[in-house]
């Protein structure tokens, strides 16, 4: 009924396998690679009936032979909306018989949340847990923790044996399971897992071909392509002459499905061969008895795998007369038994049955299977699929189903929830009776289309809402144009956004009215984009702070707009003060008020990090991301995460900051909104930089300068900062300084903020100071570190206590050479004056100065070891190891003892280096004495990253040689 399998149905295993060497090859090496190295990703390529899924039969062979516990699904063509069908049919029964051996290995609370997906771990109600519920989180994002919890499960299937996932026919997959597929191949299962998937290149979407390839080293793609002539002969065997080989070698051109189906046809003369697969499988569907191929169709129309009594229903006869046509097709392998169901031999076999049928006869057989599913109860879910093919213009029934099922699966696949809702609005008549009704659908569906990723989508929806709308309804109006503006902007279309807020405005009679107020704002907010702080003032300048016919929660919406510019134009006092007042507003308020002006709301919580009250902005960061969340307003949610990680690593939280930046990045990624992407890969780079891992922090540094989006505006400026904060921090000075520079508009008119100005100072000043005597050596930078420490001191707000002590380290770093007592006494004044600031690493950073400077000056050891004990304590609690590292090597050469604490016991050899975990794998490889050409291929890297790694390895480590780096492991 709900298409899930048995246990995997593996066709043509039974005949031996004839050519594909090359293929076996690449499978034995992918299952070898899994369980040497863990997960690997596994694309079988190839035109339909080219012997894909007899591959697959072959693995999942290998696959049991070798420990693994081989699970098998597929998408059907018919059923392409139904979520996550493959991935259903390939675990559901799985877990339904290890219920609870599952739960006890996923955790209660994972449990509950697969359950929404997977009917096996709901049984007696589902277990309970403290996961939020799918349905709970409106956002989308409730699908990144339904991806994080399919890849654990994942995990906990493989244990320690392994386990093969075997996905077919994934180009009819859903957006669920394709979305699915592109996170778990980014972020692989623990354990030694092989995933397969196999798919047509023609009719698969580009992120399905692009998903080996997205795995890295764990990808490995086989094109499965026709016989040769000679493998054709010995496909047929000996009964078949040599001259009737070679005819149904070219008829069929070498694809084993189509010449199997020929050589069915035995007493058929050459010249009268079919010219297509599916005109030979016509033929061979002639031969059936008219009882036979009547279930046979009923079967196409019920399912991919179907059960005997709804294809009765479907076709209209007894049970009985069903199995007796079933033992036929049995017989003639048009289908196969699949423990108590049945499904076809091949999708090809289900496509020429099921366009056999009628078209009328078919649709009145989709409608009797939806009566019949009806009848037994069914959900809405599992009914919907026949009801969209049979539903009839005006039928309310239909239209509640669609509605049901739409609304059913929206957290989790809400292109379905999109698709299903087009349906009823399809069967709802456009007449007043409906019209109200037909309104708030739309609005539901451009929603559905946001946060599914087809922002365009929703954007043409809203429009036509818009335009739907009488011309004196300005409220709606006003509401429908904001959310119009907000979709544009996702899709990085300011100029559009702008321009339908303005026309908007000039169609009402009062342009100061209450129900102008939300658009207003929006322009306030798009100004602000742009950084023109005085548009922006301008327009709040003429809005009142309240109003007795405003809606409830807007007041509070202005008043978490009027901090952001003031801070820009450096009117802290007044920036501080609306910050306070619009906090005060902001915890009087219910949820509900908050839910419709979040965006508004989402200013203040920047503003507070920027102006480095950062309780306050993290309170308000998750009170407002809570409201994201159970309303659905994903463009939302991803900016105020993004806005979290931030603050989360101005105060050295530096775990939860990449966790927090990595949900960010995913849902930015699941709604396909650029803009908000880059936002979170910013906050992604900066956080991996200060913990230590550089590959990963450049690799998202670069990822977001690339997308080549926002040009002009603060947030496209403050990536480019982050790539090049990135880039010094790895020790790459000279393309750092340039990054930075070029990010802050070399100080002329920047657009990034005044924090950010500061910090970029004293980076700066740190940048040159390493370049006069490191690899980079420039004599001139102790001048030019003077320079950016002169800048930082005009730069400097005394009213902001989080950016006071940026200017005294950008001043330790320029008189580190010169004056290592004045640098001393700078880098400890900074260290006082970070802490207060609550900029715990940053503080931890002028302890490590202070340290170094101290080391220089004579008499200084004592002091020195103190201030470097303080900083390796701080760099521990704060998550940033490669800062560590460098401090407890210092340690080491004054003669304390360190080693064993908690950042090495949880980051492992790599942390206690300094050095990412690819770092620390070449490194090793290195020592034992390979070339970067082995190192290379034993890690399937080009030699050309292999030496980035190498020269990075060698400033971490303080050496110069290959010699140096063996040295350095074993001290």
């Amino acid at each position: 009924m709900d298409g899930r399998t048995a246990g995997p149905v593996v066709t043509g295993t039974s005949a031996p396998l004839v050519g594909r060497q090359d293929a076996l090859t690449a499978l034995r090496g992918a299952m070898a690679a899994s369980r040497r190295d863990g997960f690997q990703f596994l694309a079988l390529v190839g035109e339909p009936g080219a012997g894909k899924t007899r591959l697959l039969g072959e693995l999942a062979a290998m696959a049991g032979g070798d420990g693994f516990t081989p699970l098998w699904g597929r998408a059907a063509e018919y059923e392409q909306m139904l979520p996550y069908s493959a991935l259903v049919d390939a675990l559901d029964d799985h877990l339904d018989a290890r219920r609870e051996e599952v739960v006890r290995a996923v955790g209660s609370g994972q449990a509950a949340l697969l359950s929404g997906v997977f009917p096996g771990l709901a049984a007696d109600g589902g277990p309970a847990g403290d996961e939020p519920a799918l349905a709970d989180d409106r956002s989308g994002l409730a699908r990144y923790r339904l991806y994080r919890a399919v890849r654990h499960l994942v995990g906990a299937l493989a244990g320690p044996t392994g386990l093969l996932l075997v996905l077919d026919d994934v180009h009819w997959a859903d957006d669920g399971t394709l979305e699915f597929l592109d996170h778990v191949v980014r972020h692989p299962p623990a354990g030694p897992v092989l995933m397969a998937v196999a798919f047509r290149p023609a009719q698969a979407a580009p992120r399905v071909a692009r998903l080996a390839a997205a795995a890295g080293p764990r990808g490995h793609e086989v094109a499965v392509g026709p016989l040769s002539a000679a493998e054709v002969r010995q496909f047929l065997g000996p009964d078949v002459s040599r001259g009737r080989g070679m005819a149904l070698y070219e008829a069929s051109g070498g694809n084993p499905f189509y010449l199997e189906a020929l050589a069915r046809m035995g007493g058929t003369d050459v010249a009268e061969l079919p010219p297509t697969v599916l005109a030979a499988l016509r033929i061979e569907l002639g031969d059936l008895s008219p009882g036979a191929l009547l279930v046979a169709q009923a079967a196409a129309v019920a399912a991919d795998e179907f059960e005997p009594a709804v294809a009765a229903v479907a076709a209209e006869v007894p049970p009985a007369a069903t199995l007796a046509a079933l033992d036929e097709l049995v017989e003639r392998d048009i289908v196969r038994s699949a423990g108590g169901r049945f499904r076809f031999r091949h999708p090809l076999v289900r496509r020429a049955v099921y366009e056999s049928a009628a078209a009328g006869w078919r649709l009145g057989a989709h409608a009797r299977i939806a009566a019949h599913l009806a009848e037994l109860g069914a959900p809405a879910t599992v009914q919907a699929h026949h009801v969209e093919h049979s539903g009839s213009f005006g039928d309310q029934r239909a239209v509640e189903v669609l509605v049901a099922a739409a609304r059913a699966v929206t957290a989790h696949a809400p292109a379905t929830s999109a698709h299903w809702l087009q349906a009823a609005l399809r069967l709802m008549p456009d007449d007043a009776a409906n019209r109200e009704d037909r309104l708030a659908l739309m609005l539901e569906l451009s929603w559905a289309q946001g946060i599914s990723g087809r922002l365009a989508e929703g954007r043409d929806t809203a429009r036509d809402l818009l335009r739907r709308l009488p011309e004196d309804d300005y409220p709606r109006r006003g509401r429908a144009a904001r959310v119009c503006a907000l979709m544009e902007r996702q899709l990085d279309r300011p100029q559009e956004a702008r321009a339908l807020l303005l026309d908007e405005l000039s169609r009402m009679p009062n342009p100061r009215a209450a129900a102008a107020v939300p658009m207003r704002m929006r322009l306030v907010a798009e100004s602000m984009m742009r950084v023109d702080f005085r548009a922006a003032q301008a327009v709040l300048d003429l809005m009142p702070d309240s109003a007795d016919d405003w809606e409830p929660g807007l007041a509070v919406a202005v008043a978490a707009l009027r901090p952001m510019p003031a801070l820009a134009a450096r009117r802290t006092d007044d920036a501080l003060r609306y910050a306070e007042i619009a906090g005060k507003l902001l915890a009087d308020a219910p949820d509900e008020h908050l839910s419709e002006w979040l965006d508004a709301i989402a200013w203040l919580c920047w503003a507070e990090s920027y102006l480095g009250r950062y309780g306050e902005a993290l309170r308000h960061f998750d009170r407002a991301a809570a409201v994201a969340r159970s309303t659905g307003q994903t463009y939302i949610l991803t900016n105020l995460l993004a806005g979290r990680a931030k603050t989360l690593v101005a105060t050295g939280r530096l775990a939860e900051a990449r966790a927090t930046a990595e949900e960010s990045v995913e849902g930015a990624r699941l709604l396909d909104s650029g803009q908000q992407l880059v936002f979170a890969l910013t906050q992604v780079c900066l956080a991996e930089s200060w913990s230590g891992d550089d590959e990963a922090a450049l690799r998202a540094g670069e990822e977001a300068v690339r997308c080549g989006v926002g040009a002009g505006e603060t947030w496209e400026a403050t990536a480019r900062y982050a790539r090049g904060q990135a880039l010094v921090n790895a020790g790459r000075y000279a393309e750092g300084v340039e990054a930075v520079l070029d990010a802050c508009n070399r100080f002329e008119s920047p657009r990034v903020d005044p924090g950010t100005l500061l910090q970029a100072c004293e980076t700066l000043a740190y940048a040159d100071a390493a370049r006069e005597t490191g690899t980079e050596a420039d004599p001139e930078g102790a001048a030019r570190a003077a320079q950016w420490a002169a800048l930082a001191v005009r730069l400097e707000e005394p009213r902001l206590p989080a950016y006071c002590g940026f200017a005294a380290l950008a001043r330790s770093h320029a008189l580190s050479r010169q004056d290592p007592g004045a640098a001393a006494e700078a880098a400890e004044e900074a260290a006082r004056l970070l802490t207060a600031g609550e900029r715990r690493l940053d503080a931890g950073r002028a302890l490590l100065a202070a340290g170094l400077a101290r080391l220089a000056t004579p008499g200084g050891r004592s002091r020195a070891r103190e201030h470097l004990r303080a900083a390796a304590e701080v760099f521990d609690a704060c998550g940033a190891r490669a800062l560590k590292a460098r401090t407890e090597r210092e340690l080491r050469r004054l003669g304390v003892r360190v080693g064993g604490g908690a950042t090495t016991a949880a980051g492992g050899e790599a942390a206690r280096f300094g050095l990412s975990p690819r770092e620390l794998e070449v490194a090793l490889l290195v020592a034992e004495g390979l070339t970067n050409q082995q190192v290379a291929e034993r890690l399937f890297l080009s030699v050309r990253t292999v030496e980035t790694h190498l020269s990075r390895i060698f400033a971490k480590l303080e050496v110069t040689s290959r010699v140096g780096v063996a040295t350095a492991l074993t001290r």
